[in-house]
């Protein structure tokens, strides 16, 4: 993204404290660049890995689409240094958690596509954030409900059927990627969040933004100390993977 005129990479500070203080995580920033970072090195490097959400888009292209909205803001840096990675990151155990964005790069990820704008479908809700003038924190209050969908991770997380959450996307998912379970559901039938089916550890994705609710909002809280919980195995996997052999006698 673009700061004073100079090319920045950012994150919002409600990641960050829903990391730190609700998962209990120590975080770190990954560059939106792939040329930044080796996949390898950071693979067995990290315990777990947050896809945050952003004001950009996966870019239709990504997933065999050709028109581009005149308003849609792309960022095909993330999207070379993101899309590549998630399935490597599944498929060596580290723990995932994608967010609005992330949730729609995961799907790509797995084969899936997006629609660019929900809110035009026949009969679809507005997901949309709304007036912009509000206050920050009204972007964030429940909007509708969701219906979590029985033996899932959401209902072992939470042990409720339907609940409500915020909505703040313009895209969201057309087809599921292939190995991916769904999760909850909009009123509208939307894809509110899935999990990837045979992964060897925690792989959730949701489309609203629980880091902006781990005060208030049991499934806020649950999502991120589950997604905390699955980064300390992680890493207690793997210091026992390097733990020098005992020394001869």
């Amino acid at each position: 993204m673009d700061r004073h005129g100079h090319a920045a990479h950012a994150v919002l500070h409600g990641y960050v404290r829903a990391a730190s203080e609700c998962a209990g995580v120590m975080t770190l920033g990954l560059p939106a660049e792939a040329g930044a970072f080796d996949t390898d090195s950071l693979i067995d490097s990290i315990d777990g890995l947050l896809l945050t959400g952003s004001p950009s888009n996966v870019s239709p292209a990504c997933y065999g689409a050709t028109a581009v909205p005149d308003e849609m803001q792309l960022d095909l840096a993330r999207d070379e240094a993101v899309l590549p990675l998630v399935r490597r990151v599944v498929a060596a155990g580290v723990p995932i958690l994608g967010v609005c964005r992330g949730f729609q790069e995961m799907n790509v990820a797995f084969g899936g596509t997006l629609d660019p704008a929900v809110h035009t479908r026949p009969g679809g809700l507005d997901h949309r954030e709304g007036d912009h003038n509000r206050p920050i924190e009204q972007w964030y209050e429940d909007s509708h409900s969701i219906d979590i969908a029985p033996g899932g991770v959401l209902a072992n997380l939470l042990g409720q059927r339907r609940v409500r959450v915020n909505s703040l996307h313009h895209q969201g998912i057309d087809r599921l990627g292939q190995g991916l379970r769904v999760e909850a559901t909009a009123p509208d039938g939307l894809v509110e969040a899935f999990s990837v089916a045979c992964a060897p550890a925690f792989a959730l994705a949701v489309q609203f933004h629980p880091e902006m609710r781990v005060d208030d909002c049991p499934l806020a809280q649950a999502i991120f100390t589950a997604f905390g919980v699955a980064c300390r195995a992680r890493l207690l996997r793997r210091l026992r993977s390097v733990e020098p052999a005992p020394a001869l006698a």
